[in-house]
């Protein structure tokens, strides 16, 4: 009856609120079920269902192998319903020694490479369970964790394993989820536990305190670690920072003075042969111009080998360029967002996450030792069972022998419960020998005191944070020996700052910067002989020639009165169109550029705006690293940068859309970082008629004359009195011959 009445129903539900409800579904599901792992046993669900159905499948360390697809096939067809390639991906990283600091899997096969190279399919592979593996395991029989119900029904599942090793810190996590994500570096797990200690032993102890024992991240490829130690206090205190990560590198000298820098360890999550293309592609680009080959002599170890230019480059300036220029350096980001035990997700420092790990191990303890206890109860009820046959073994014989129901008889002459007398019934005749009841006193009597500890561990909470020491220190002693345990990454101090010209990486070259009218920008070797010979879009012209060199920095000034700064090495090059200036910086399309000049050190410039205000500006104040921009010149409504000029000379020439020339000494002009200016020419309406506003000005020396283009020629006039006025004045009707267009040409 209901389904008919729900049949054809529709339900008017606002389209916002049921996208905002589906996409949350989505996002908790995202977060909870695939991104960010438990902070217990430091897994996602995916690689906690493959650990659990190898579990099942018997694959431990000491077994044999199985192929890869047996074990994906039992994962997505029993817990986690997802593609295989994903989940075979997951198997292959838990694999990879390059990836894991203390594997899961071991591989039999083709498991990639450092390289980049992706794994064999995995009909071709074989994997079984490693020690770390089974460490997290161990326990998981007796109760220690909750199971639930696999998507189908049809199994159960862990919901997070008993975690004897500190997984989340050992191997790290990294994962991206809706509006979160999570970054965890691999530490030695060695380390690790010996913190875990001083937390159990000392619960008050700082970050600082545990630090002493864990210093840092350990990565399974090695490599230096150059964070300051301040830094990664407070990253570890907070849960989030990040941590700079070098390449380990040596000078390898040869005869006469040769010397080459070999790379025996390269940052964690770089593949070798992409950063040997990227060190070429600079190599091509002439970029890294300290370099002169790089070659890979890398077997089963890294080994990359960098010639340099000249045997007079220091080694030092050579790797501190690599270090700036390419991935051998790299920094890995820190951020703990875990799901805690309430499987909340929450940023997490590193002494909370030690203390969740803690407190997970204190529970396993408990409720293995409960099921313990009560698996030893249910031993002693069938021990006393037996100790009662032997004390009346004549007559359980007989009563067996002649009764038809003997185990009702058994339970009412002995006083016996089910288990007992069904566990009597089912002993064997030689079971009745004299050494037997010897032996079953003597199991009667260990478990007793067996289970005396455990009732007296449970009683304890000082006991049990004991054992549990004892537990970490076993661990600690079996996972810290040998090339596994042993620490791969080295903490060196912060390199003191190199001083390195910013130029020192660029090949040192004449070119000349080319901007068309339509605001495309590019640039050509050399010097350009006919301007006639260039080549530009249809319907476009050149704008602006500016000679300069691969080494400097290109100022350009725009309409908004922003300036930005440009490497000239950055501009494209070839025989193409380039590309739009707008790229170069943050600049929308009502903006045009002004000027684009080198920009030259201990030089001052003259800004202006079309409304004849401005100002001078040091060279310094106009540089800009980001792509925004810096906003120099202050713009009104209607208002635009027209002028950038170089200070050179010391009067000032400006002309107006009205046909008015004014000269006035350069003094009079203040020297601002940013600002609208002052008045340098006076208009009527202020300059927002098309009629009237700056036309044009110019700098020179006063003694020299005042010289413009008229026709073919060039006129230079000295006699410039009545044209000297106060800055801020209107002016007068320039010389005879003076181009009407108001331009000095």
């Amino acid at each position: 009856m209901m389904d008919e009445e729900l049949a054809g129903k529709i339900e008017q539900t606002a389209l916002t609120d049921a996208l905002s409800e589906r996409y949350l579904a989505y996002a908790l599901s995202t977060i909870m079920s695939r991104s960010l792992p438990d902070v217990r046993d430091g897994l996602k669900p995916v690689h906690r269902r493959l650990l659990w159905a190898m579990h099942q499948l018997k694959l431990d360390p000491t077994t044999g192998f199985k192929k890869c697809a047996r074990v994906v096939g039992d994962v997505i067809g029993k817990y986690h319903p997802h593609g295989d390639a994903s989940v075979y991906e997951a198997l292959v990283r838990l694999a990879q020694e390059f990836a894991a600091r203390y594997p899961l899997v071991e591989g039999q096969g083709n498991f990639g490479n450092i390289d980049g190279d992706n794994a064999a399919a995995m009909r071709y592979t074989e994997a079984r369970m490693t020690e770390v593996a089974k460490a997290l395991l161990l326990g998981i029989e007796d109760d220690a964790v909750d199971f639930r119900p696999t998507y189908d029904g049809e199994e159960h599942e862990p919901v997070v394993l008993p975690a004897a090793f500190p997984n989340l810190l050992a191997n790290g996590a990294t994962g991206i989820a809706v509006g979160m994500a999570t970054s965890i570096p691999p530490h030695n797990a060695g380390e690790v536990c010996a913190a875990a200690i001083c937390l159990i032993e000392n619960p008050d102890c700082s970050t600082e305190d545990l630090l002493q024992h864990m210093p840092g991240p350990d990565f399974p490829t090695g490599g230096t670690l150059i964070e300051e130690r301040a830094s990664m206090l407070e990253a570890y205190t907070t849960g989030r920072g990040g941590f700079r990560l070098r390449a380990k590198w040596e000078v390898e000298r040869g005869k006469h003075g040769i010397w080459n820098i070999v790379i025996t360890e390269i940052p964690y999550q770089v593949q070798k042969a992409r950063l040997i293309e990227q060190i070429a592609q600079l190599m091509e680009d002439k970029k890294l111009p300290l370099l002169g080959d790089v070659r890979d002599e890398s077997s089963e170890l890294v080994r990359l080998v960098l010639e340099p230019k000249t045997r007079t480059t220091e080694p030092e300036m050579l790797m501190e360029t690599m270090f700036r220029a390419t991935s051998l350096e790299t920094r890995f980001s820190l951020n703990m967002n875990v799901l805690n035990a309430e499987r909340t997700p929450l940023v997490m420092g590193l002494k909370q996450v030690l203390r969740a790990w803690l407190d997970h191990r204190h529970e396993v303890l408990i409720r293995s030792t409960n099921h313990r206890l009560a698996a030893i109860g249910r031993r002693m009820e069938i021990l006393a069972g037996y100790l009662s046959v032997f004390l009346n073994l004549d007559e359980v014989i007989h009563i067996i022998r002649t009764e038809d129901e003997p185990k009702r008889e058994l339970i009412r002459r002995f006083s016996l419960n089910e288990n007992q007398a069904e566990a009597i019934l089912n002993m064997r005749l030689r079971s009745l020998r004299r050494l037997e009841e010897i032996e079953i006193r003597k199991e009667h009597d260990e478990l007793a005191q067996e289970q005396a500890d455990l009732v007296a561990l449970l009683a304890q909470t000082d006991k049990r944070w004991h054992r549990i020491g004892d537990e970490l220190a076993a661990i600690r002693a079996k996972f810290m020996g040998g090339l596994l345990g042993m620490r791969r990454t080295v903490i060196a101090d912060a390199p003191a700052p190199m001083v390195i010209d910013a130029t020192a990486h660029i090949e040192r070259e004449a070119i000349t910067a080319i901007l068309s009218d339509k605001g495309w920008v590019r640039a050509v070797r050399g010097a350009v002989a006919d301007t006639a010979e260039l080549k530009f879009k249809e319907g476009d012209k050149l704008r602006l020639l500016v000679p300069c060199e691969t080494i400097d920095r290109l100022c350009l000034f725009a309409t908004n009165g922003k300036f930005f700064t440009v490497r000239a090495v950055d501009l494209p090059r070839g025989r193409g169109d380039g590309q739009p200036v707008r790229l170069l910086g943050d600049l929308s399309n009502e903006d045009d550029v002004v000027a684009l000049f080198p920009w030259r050190e201990k030089t001052r410039y003259l800004v202006a705006s079309t409304t004849g205000r401005g100002f001078l500006v040091s060279g310094d104040e106009i540089l800009a690293e980001k792509r925004t921009g810096k906003q120099v010149l202050n713009l009104k409504p209607d208002e635009e940068a027209k002028i950038c000029v170089p200070v050179t000379g010391d009067h000032v020439a400006i002309t107006s859309k009205a046909g008015s020339l004014l000269i006035f000494p350069l003094d009079q002009v203040p020297e601002m970082t940013r600002g609208g200016g002052v008045i340098l020419q006076k208009y009527k309406s202020g300059g927002l008629l098309d009629s009237e506003g700056l036309c044009d000005l110019r700098l020179f020396n006063l003694a020299d004359g005042l010289s413009w283009k008229q026709g073919d020629r060039l006129r230079t006039e000295t006699n410039l009195t009545p044209w000297i006025a106060a800055r801020g004045s209107v002016g007068k009707k320039p010389p005879h011959g003076f181009p009407r267009s108001g331009r000095f040409g």
